[in-house]
Parts: structure tokens; C-alpha cells; sequence
């Protein structure tokens, strides 16, 4: 993605911590790069992302889903799914039975979601306004997304 290694901080758990010192180290944006069944608890509101201490991977997607009109039926398959990683599997596969595009709608707007509540952390915490972008991967490490910021960000 041409990013400097001088340029990238690996975080863990703390994802909100790292955020706001990043914005009080004078960061100018921030773009977060990672697994999707860790950055989509971001979009809920968690950033302490341990599982120990909060989850909410399905409960965000399904309601991401919900929220862009995914039927019923299909609704209670991802929110049963054992772990995020399936749910998107699910979702590729209805994209590819019915030629449809739910990954992308429903990642695109879970991105979004992620960038939107990362910027407001920041500011709540150190009243900094610091551009977030999200990049979202599968296990296969096969990018599933970049947000808008994302792309502004990486130029």
C-alpha cells in the first residue's frame, strides 16, 4: 500500500488509548489497518477490543446488515454464525448465489461507522480532530475494504 514502516505503530487490545496518544503526539491522521472480527468492534463503541472484556462482532454486523435491509431469514444465519469470519463467508455466498453486493454495502458502511466513532474518541478524550480511515482484511489477510478516509488518507 506504499506505507512507510516508519509510518506504522502495531497496536493490540488498546485501540483506543493508542488513538487518542497518537492525536496528543500531533498525529494528522490515522489509518487503521486490520483483521475485520477486531476493528468491527470499533463501530459498536468497544475500544478496548480484548474479547475477555467486550464483544459484539455479530451483534454490530447484524445490525450493519439490518440497518441496509438484509432479509429476515438471512439475518438470524449471520447473527448465529460461530464467528465474524463465517458471517462474511455467508455473505460472500449470497453475493455470489444471488448476484448481489452485501459485502461491500455492509462492510462499506461498518468502515464508515468505525472511522465516524474513532474521530469522536479522539475528540471526547483530547478534544483533537484527527482524520480516521479504516482498512478491513479477512483471515486470508485478502483486503474485504478501505473507507472513504481510508482512500484520502493513502492518497
Amino acid at each position: 500500500m506504499g506505507i512507510s514502516p516508519h509510518q506504522m505503530i502495531k497496536t493490540a487490545n488498546w485501540l483506543g488509548p493508542m488513538l487518542v496518544c497518537a492525536s496528543l503526539a500531533e498525529v494528522k491522521s490515522i489509518l487503521l489497518f486490520g483483521y475485520h472480527g477486531k476493528l468491527i468492534k470499533l463501530a459498536g463503541g468497544i475500544f478496548h477490543t480484548h474479547h475477555h472484556i467486550a464483544d459484539g462482532r455479530l451483534e454490530i454486523l447484524t445490525a450493519h446488515c439490518a440497518n441496509l435491509g438484509l432479509p429476515t431469514f438471512d439475518l438470524q444465519k449471520v447473527f448465529n454464525c460461530s464467528t465474524a469470519e463465517d458471517a462474511l463467508q455467508y455473505l460472500r455466498e449470497l453475493d455470489a448465489i444471488k448476484g448481489e453486493n452485501w459485502v461491500i454495502r455492509v462492510y462499506g458502511e461498518i468502515t464508515k461507522t468505525i472511522d465516524q466513532r474513532s474521530q469522536n474518541y479522539i475528540y471526547t478524550h483530547c478534544e483533537k480532530n484527527i482524520k480516521v480511515g479504516s482498512v478491513m482484511f479477512d483471515r486470508q489477510r485478502k483486503i474485504i475494504i478501505k473507507s472513504e478516509n481510508a482512500d484520502i488518507i493513502l492518497g
